[in-house]
């Protein structure tokens, strides 16, 4: 009777810690990926900010059948290389901050199709909320990008050419399984699979026990995304004959190397499709900014730390939280040094993308 018993509450024990992880799982998940997001409107970059600059607005429909919007940019009516799609990351809102990257690439001859991936500014999302719903819906999105490009009949035929940063950079690696055809990609910042990403988050939180919520994550999102869920770089890289740029930091501590380049590099550092690129101190970020705009920015955040510190009252208290937004965007509105704002991108990387896309684009 009492083995009997003690069986009965192990596996009651066993249950319930089960249900813990399981609950605990769908906690996190809902606290990071259940939300929708939107460029903050002072920091916004606009196509009058960049000299001769023009877009085309479309809209395609996603998995789901939410409208996504995008837009082709160029610069002049020659004729163009090909078409460079572009995949924003994460939590920022869509592809506006990327504004000047996409400015440089249509500087340098190519069409830019870049759009807001489900959840993000100007498309529309799941659910009541219009949420993101979770990392898989990246390569989701892209891929319904591509083949709008391809079947619409909107766009030239052209070689198409990828960039992705951070979440980009992730759907830009991993849509390779669906489209081969893709001729070169530039991923900055990426991670290879929707779980490590969680793997990498969760450590900052919960540290080595993180690891007891991934196999509830794999089923959730097995059950949610289908073959999606599996998604993964190395699985797109292997699936495809294009030129791969793949561009890391050392410093980068939301996307750690370990969960993207390294496990990329040990696979194809000696393939010659591809081009590794690993910076020392750029972070996250800042791996697109220039010199010049890095330093700005460093400038300008210690001073915005200065005017925080010089406020007569509590900006974090709820009842003064309407005053501290108008105040704060007032603030950035009236001192962003919109030149350094708009036009500071890494030239030196970019030029460096530019010229694979050129190699296959010959």
């Amino acid at each position: 009777m009492k083995k009997r018993i003690l069986k009965i509450s192990l596996a009651i024990l066993v249950i319930l810690i089960l249900a813990g992880l399981w609950i605990g799982m769908l906690a996190a998940y809902k606290s990071n990926f259940c939300k929708r997001f939107t460029t903050y409107e002072p920091k916004k970059l606009y196509i009058e900010d960049y000299t001769g600059l023009s877009r085309t607005r479309y809209q395609f429909k996603s998995n789901k059948g939410q409208t996504l919007t995008g837009y082709l940019y160029k610069i002049g009516n020659d004729t163009k290389k090909g078409i460079v799609v572009v995949a924003h990351g994460f939590s920022g809102g869509g592809h506006n901050s990327y504004m000047d990257c996409i400015n440089h690439f249509a500087k340098n001859g190519y069409f830019v199709f870049a759009y807001d991936a489900t959840g993000n500014d100007e498309s529309e999302g799941l659910g009541k909320d219009g949420i993101v719903g979770g990392m898989p819906q990246g390569v989701i999105d892209l891929d319904h990008a591509i083949s709008f490009i391809e079947d619409s009949g909107n766009f030239p035929v052209l070689p198409i050419m990828l960039f992705g940063h951070s979440w980009g950079g992730f759907s830009v690696s991993s849509v390779l399984a669906y489209h081969p055809e893709v001729k070169a990609v530039a991923e900055v910042a990426g991670f290879n699979t929707s779980v490590g990403m969680f793997e990498a988050g969760g450590k900052k939180v919960a540290g080595g026990a993180v690891k007891l919520f991934l196999p509830f994550y794999v089923v959730f999102e097995a059950a949610k995304y289908g073959k999606y869920a599996f998604a993964s770089g190395v699985k797109g890289f292997k699936s495809s004959d294009a030129k791969i740029m793949v561009i890391h930091s050392k410093n980068d501590t939301t996307v750690p190397p370990s969960y993207g380049y390294n496990i990329y590099y040990k696979k194809f550092k000696d393939n010659p499709r591809f081009t590794f690129v690993l910076s020392e101190d750029k972070g996250h970020s800042f791996i697109l900014r220039s010199q010049k705009g890095i330093d700005y920015i460093n400038d300008f955040n210690e001073k915005f730390d200065e005017y925080f510190s010089s406020l007569d009252y509590d900006y974090k208290d709820k009842k003064n939280q309407e005053r501290f937004i108008k105040e704060k965007a007032e603030y950035l509105n009236k001192n962003i040094d919109r030149e350094i704002w708009c036009h500071t991108p890494n030239e030196e990387l970019l030029d460096q993308i530019v010229a694979m896309y050129d190699e296959v684009a010959e």
